[in-house]
């Protein structure tokens, strides 16, 4: 995967970002939160079953002498258009969050993919006694808990970017 991307979300798009998504937050106020218990035990409407509850309120509208007096035909009615709006807007969100979700993946592998090429040129200038560069290297290497002392995960060669050069290298020293 060769994908080179060169953005910047500053701190006030972020904001300005989190103010739209709270004020969108803020015009939905009848919007619920399920326990996972409640979403296990609740009846699913997939697209297909969308088909069939329009279809099936469209018959109760117009056959009145079979709905059972219990079923609230307005109220199914507000349900069914309620749910067609809530889809509507729900396409466009999960497309962004899959966006956002992939960008800071990406540009979160990039960063910390710098980070281990310098901290692999940091490790030889300390080595090689470069003034300074031991207790930069010391402070550094301590960030690396439970893998044993310096030993980073690989990072990839951005170069060449086979199978081989994508996977998590749990070997124990970092390369270039």
């Amino acid at each position: 995967m060769e994908i080179k991307i060169a953005i910047t979300i500053d701190a006030s798009l972020a904001q300005t970002t989190i103010d739209t998504v709270t004020t969108v937050e803020n015009s939905l106020p009848m919007l619920i939160n399920l326990t996972n218990d409640d979403r296990h035990n609740l009846a699913k409407m997939g697209d297909k079953t969308l088909a069939f509850v329009t279809k099936t309120l469209e018959y109760a509208k117009q056959n009145p002498s079979v709905v059972p007096a219990f079923l609230n035909v307005a109220e199914f009615e507000n349900n069914v258009t309620t749910v067609n709006n809530l889809s509507r807007m729900q396409k466009p969100l999960r497309q962004l969050i899959e966006e956002i979700d992939d960008t800071t993946l990406y540009v979160g592998s990039e960063a910390y993919t710098d980070a281990l090429t310098f901290y692999t040129a940091l490790k030889g200038a300390a080595k090689a006694n470069v003034p300074g560069m031991k207790s930069v290297y010391d402070d550094l290497q301590a960030r690396f808990p439970g893998r044993g002392k310096g030993t980073p995960p690989t990072p990839r060669n951005k170069k060449n970017n086979s199978k081989d050069n994508t996977e998590n290298d749990n070997s124990d020293e970092p390369t270039t």
